[in-house]
């Protein structure tokens, strides 16, 4: 059983020591300038002005400008139009609304018709 024991203790002595590398410290890294000042600030202001060419449209260049050839105050109107005819996507838009104006009943038989169903319904309880 020692022999064991001292096995497994050499076993991780060796990965202990294994792992305790550290990095070492080099200093402060010098830089060597090939280029002059003036000749980076040259080629910066160069890549600064220049697409990108790792966008997703780089390879498209300038849009082009739309014209759609309508005037701005027909569209103006048919949006606002449009504003008015309320919301074309909600439950009741097939429905239309209703109009007093084209009517075939006059206003008077309506009204008549009105009474005497609610005098109706209130003789009939």
């Amino acid at each position: 059983m020692k022999t064991s024991q001292f096995i497994g203790a050499v076993v991780l002595s060796i990965l202990g020591v294994s792992a305790a590398q550290a990095e070492t410290y080099q200093g402060v890294q010098t830089v060597n300038a090939v280029a002059s000042r003036a000749d980076v600030v040259a080629d910066a202001t160069v890549a600064a002005h220049t697409a990108d060419i790792f966008g997703e449209a780089a390879y498209a260049g300038a849009a082009p400008v739309l014209d759609g050839g309508v005037d701005r105050t027909a569209v103006r109107t048919q949006a606002v139009q449009t504003a008015r005819l309320g919301n074309l996507y909600g439950e009741q838009a097939s429905s239309g609304v209703l109009s007093a104006k084209n009517g075939q009943v006059s206003r008077d038989t309506v009204r008549a018709e009105a009474r005497a169903a609610s005098r109706n319904a209130s003789a009939a309880l």
